[in-house]
């Protein structure tokens, strides 16, 4: 008889374990609404963009419809120039992010550690900033040629200066009670950078690093701009002088591909790396 009161049998809990997923899922529909939100958007400006340009007189060398642009787009994926375009633009905006991302990260070390540093760099970086990165696009080409090195320069420096920012509010950002702590406890300068401040800085520098990635793109569009063979910067040109306007507009989704590719990576490294901050805050955006 004792048998008897034993615990629920396994198909009886089996509907409460498959239960619970069910209410996650509605729960983060209902606490995200922008999974629902961002598709629906989108779905509804492209459908207005497809039947409305017809009744509004909106010509297709202006405004070409989005099957149009696909169309292109299409066409543009079986082509072997275009490829190559793509190689080029990649490897010339990743060669420039990562010049840019090692230079801001030691340089901002640096800056963060040495308070009169900070003071008497910052001015001069600050007002590097200020100036139209397109104004000096032509000086880079007289300073290192139509190749691939104007190119790579332009990119690392527009992605410089959001990196560099976000480094230095990163490092400072450390609670100060932790540092006096480790101080009190006798810890070198080193050990409390790599226990405290670096581990602070870290969300603040994949912020930094979600802004340069696509400024690097960016700014190798720009160099291509001013003076270049290949490269998709280069194809847009092509197409404006052509007056090939969905193929100007399929070169321009590309591009956005690429910038969404490269901010998805960068967000999964932040999420694998700083595993400890998936609430996404900080950054000195």
């Amino acid at each position: 008889m004792a048998s008897l009161n034993t615990a629920p049998s396994k198909p009886d809990a089996a509907p409460a374990a498959t239960a619970a997923p069910r209410r996650r899922r509605r729960l983060d529909l209902h606490e995200r609404p922008e999974l629902i939100l961002v598709p629906a958007v989108f779905v509804v400006v492209v459908l207005a963009w497809q039947f409305l340009t017809v009744p509004l007189g909106i010509k297709e060398y202006v405004l070409p419809r989005p099957t149009q642009i696909l169309d292109a787009f299409v066409a543009q994926l079986g082509s072997p120039a275009f490829w190559s375009n793509v190689r080029v633009t990649v490897t010339e905006a990743l060669t420039g992010f990562v010049i840019a991302a090692v230079g801001a990260i030691l340089v901002g070390t640096f800056v963060a550690q040495v308070r009169v540093v900070e003071r008497t760099v910052m001015p001069y970086v600050v007002a590097i900033q200020t100036i139209p990165k397109v104004a000096i696009a032509p000086l880079m080409v007289v300073w290192f040629g139509f190749g691939a090195e104007s190119k790579i320069i332009m990119a690392a420096v527009i992605a410089f200066f959001p990196v560099l920012v976000n480094v230095i509010a990163g490092l400072k950002s450390a609670d100060a009670d932790k540092v006096e702590m480790l101080t009190s406890f006798g810890a070198s300068k080193f050990q409390i950078f790599r226990m405290v401040r670096l581990p602070s800085a870290l969300p603040f520098i994949f912020a930094g690093l979600d802004i340069g990635v696509v400024f690097s793109i960016l700014g190798a569009i720009v160099g291509e701009f001013i003076g270049a063979k290949e490269g998709l910067g280069y194809q847009l040109l092509q197409a404006n002088y052509n007056f090939d306007i969905p193929g100007l507009f399929a070169v321009l989704l590309a591009l956005s591909v690429l910038g969404i590719v490269a901010h998805l990576i960068v967000r999964y490294a932040n999420r694998r790396i700083v595993f400890w901050n998936s609430g996404d805050r900080g950054g000195a955006h």
